[in-house]
């Protein structure tokens, strides 16, 4: 199987958004339970989509991932708003 650039990518910010949530469990497990499964779902999609049924099945693989980005990216959002997170998370 050919290198997935992509992939990598996504699996690098599923890696750094897990040890992220491991330093918010004791304060704060509601946000990052949400941001970790939406963060790792990302990778997990895309991944799935290289094995779609079709290129309906492909498509729906890709919207569901952009919709877990977005998604964590809102997670990221809250967690720095109301300042579990003191360091700024996501680039302007």
């Amino acid at each position: 199987m050919r290198e997935n650039k992509v992939l990598n990518l996504l699996k690098e910010f599923a890696l750094k958004t897990i040890e992220l949530c491991k330093t918010l469990k004791n304060k704060e497990s509601v946000m990052s339970n949400q941001l970790q499964r939406s963060a790792t779902s990302i990778g997990a999609n895309i991944h799935e989509a290289d094995y779609a049924q079709g290129k309906n099945d492909f498509v729906a693989k890709l919207k569901i991932a952009l919709k877990e980005s977005h998604e964590s990216q809102y997670w990221l959002e809250l967690l720095y708003k109301s300042e579990y997170k003191t360091e700024k998370i996501l680039p302007n």
